[in-house]
Order: C-alpha cells, then sequence, then structure tokens
C-alpha cells in the first residue's frame, strides 16, 4: 500500500512539473506583457496631456537610434505625433485623436 501511494505521489509531483509549472511560467510571461504595454500606454498619455497642458508647440528632444546611441533631435511642430499601432505600422494622430486611441487600447488590455 505504501509502495501505491508514493507512485501517485510522484505521478502528481510529474503533473506538476511537467504541466503546471510550464503553464504558470507562460501566464506570468503574458502577465508582464500586460503590465508592460499598460505602462506603455500610461506614459504616452501623461505626455500628451503634459504637451497639451503646457500648450507646447515646438520640443527639443534626444532620440534613441539603438544600442543607447542618442541624438538631438527639434520637433518643430508638435500638433501630430506618430503613434505605433501594431505590426510595424506608425499612424499619425492628433493628441485628442492619439488620446482616445489610447483609452480604447487600455480597455482593451484591461479585458
Amino acid at each position: 500500500m505504501e509502495s501505491f501511494t508514493q507512485q501517485k505521489v510522484q505521478r502528481y509531483e510529474e503533473f506538476v512539473d511537467r504541466r503546471l509549472k510550464p503553464d504558470l511560467q507562460r501566464a506570468i510571461d503574458e502577465r508582464d506583457k500586460v503590465f508592460e504595454q499598460q505602462k506603455i500606454f500610461a506614459d504616452l498619455r501623461r505626455n500628451i496631456e503634459n504637451l497639451e497642458k503646457n500648450s507646447v508647440t515646438s520640443l527639443r528632444t534626444l532620440v534613441n537610434l539603438g544600442s543607447e546611441v542618442y541624438l538631438q533631435a527639434e520637433v518643430p511642430n508638435t500638433q501630430y505625433i506618430f503613434v505605433d499601432v501594431g505590426l510595424g505600422f506608425n499612424v499619425e494622430f492628433t493628441w485628442s485623436e492619439a488620446l482616445n486611441y489610447i483609452q480604447k487600447r487600455e480597455e482593451r488590455i484591461t479585458k
């Protein structure tokens, strides 16, 4: 009887190791991706709101070219911004259009 119980325990442990732990890790990874997207959209929303509040019409900024190499850039007209909408596409939005898009994306992400 003792060996039967040990075999059952061993089978359950194998099931946990082979099936449940990888599933848990995938769920954690997916959750982290959602949190990262939420942070990105919250930062973008906050930046747009700051631009609107301060009535910014031009802007000097640093742009990351990759490998932590930055270039100083000047934006002469900040009334339009480009937002990455996925699959490598960027769409030109006004500030209000961008805020509406961000709100819709945040609602979809939280579902």
